[in-house]
């Protein structure tokens, strides 16, 4: 059974950071993209960043291009999203999301929006200040 737990989330200022911690298990890291996605109050889910287990290639919405950072540590089975620059519209609960490697879950990551992925974490808060 796949499961993700998220941590890491809270309440910072604008301009601050912070960083996100999905540990996953009940999958082989290699076959599976892991996703960040988050939900404002109001707002359709979108997705934040991917990366794929097998090769490591990561994908970002333009909205948090060069500011936040996913990364994986295989041998732990943990996915990080290291987040820069935080301003107040990153307010959102932000949600690990996991799938096997396919053109679904590839295209979920190409558009930032929560296609393919079928296993989910419970979220976690995060809200920036202004």
């Amino acid at each position: 059974e796949v499961q993700l737990v998220e941590s890491g989330g809270g309440l910072v200022q604008a301009g601050g950071s912070l960083r996100l911690s999905c540990a996953a298990s009940g999958f082989t890291f290699d076959d599976y993209a892991i996703g960040w996605f988050r939900q404002a109050p109001g707002k359709e889910r979108e997705g934040v960043s991917c990366i794929s287990g097998s090769d490591g290639k990561t994908y970002y919405a333009d909205s948090v291009k060069g500011r936040f950072t996913i990364s994986s540590d295989n041998a732990k089975n943990t996915v990080y999203l290291q987040m820069n620059s935080l301003k107040p519209e990153d307010t959102a609960v932000y949600y690990c999301a996991a799938d096997k490697l396919r053109i679904a879950t590839i295209t979920g990551c190409v558009l930032a929006r929560p296609f393919g992925f079928g296993s989910w974490g419970q979220g976690t808060q995060v809200t920036v200040s202004s």
